[in-house]
């Protein structure tokens, strides 16, 4: 029964309809925050839960290339320069904004969707003064659906450390750094850094071990590999309805962990999320 309800979910989330780029975006990626970073160095902001986009200017592109079905009333009002932001509901609604977004035609369900800036990717600038055009730009959208991220100041590593519990308490994700005196560039740089209570990362879905007790008949856990190639299985973090349609194999899971054993697998890995393709 899960292997037919596999195979189903593996068509339907491989098969689906994407319309493709001219070319993937050159997108600015993170890297992980260490305590040695000065932190009076950088401006923070929020890490939204949401889904990565770029505006060209004419559309919205996810991460890996994938042309957004966004409504002509959504983009209305957009600038003509390229954005970099997330599309984002609130906290916590990370699933029903992929539900939204991974849809082939425009419908009604983007009007719970903004597009949340973060940065000027063609600005050419350091960080500070794409902030400064970006709250420039605030307060002249003419647009229900774009706003910008606020980006902000702290004074230490304590203060930061202040600011990422009560973000976590409200049920946020983490915190982002930007240098302030970098300008934008693609790639994984540490200009830009990531800070969250716990450590995240990607594997891809390899196998299953059954369920026992009241996940008798189910699965149990997923068996997955890591980049290095080391496997391991994820037990924890499922929903009962996502142990009835457990991640496809060859899908890639998104798990959180604490620091590795000595053998290099994660600790404590709970499962995240099923990372959709089709947003990416």
């Amino acid at each position: 029964m899960i292997k037919q309800r596999i195979c189903i979910l593996f068509l339907l989330f491989y098969l689906a309809p994407s319309g493709r780029a001219e070319e993937t975006p050159d997108l600015m990626l993170a890297k992980v925050f260490h305590q040695h970073v000065d932190v009076t160095q950088f401006w923070v902001s929020e890490k939204l839960d949401g889904v990565r986009a770029r505006w060209n200017g004419t559309k919205l592109i996810s991460k890996g290339g994938h042309i957004f079905a966004a409504p002509d009333w959504f983009i209305q009002g957009f600038p003509n320069m390229p954005l970099d932001g997330e599309l984002w509901m609130e906290r916590g609604r990370y699933e029903d904004i992929v539900s939204i977004v991974r849809q082939q035609v425009p419908h009604e369900g983007w009007k719970q969707i903004k597009l949340m800036v973060f940065d000027l990717p063609a600005h050419g600038g350091i960080f500070s003064k794409r902030v400064e055009a970006m709250n420039n730009m605030a307060s002249e959208i003419n647009s229900p659906y774009l706003a910008v991220i606020e980006q902000f100041r702290v004074d230490s590593y304590a203060a930061l450390m202040d600011k990422l519990v009560e973000i976590n308490k409200q049920g946020g994700e983490g915190l982002m750094l930007h240098r302030q005196s970098a300008i934008y560039q693609s790639g994984r740089s540490g200009n830009l850094l990531k800070v969250k209570p716990f450590e995240d990362a990607e594997a891809v879905v390899i196998g299953y071990k059954s369920g026992k007790g009241k996940n008798t008949g189910l699965m149990g856990s997923i068996k997955v590999r890591m980049e290095n190639g080391k496997e391991f299985y994820i037990g924890s973090g499922f929903t009962q309805k996502q142990r009835q349609n457990p991640p496809p194999v060859g899908s890639v899971v998104t798990y959180r962990y604490r620091g590795l054993t000595g053998s290099g697998i994660p600790r404590f890995a709970v499962f995240m999320r099923l990372r959709d393709e089709s947003s990416q």
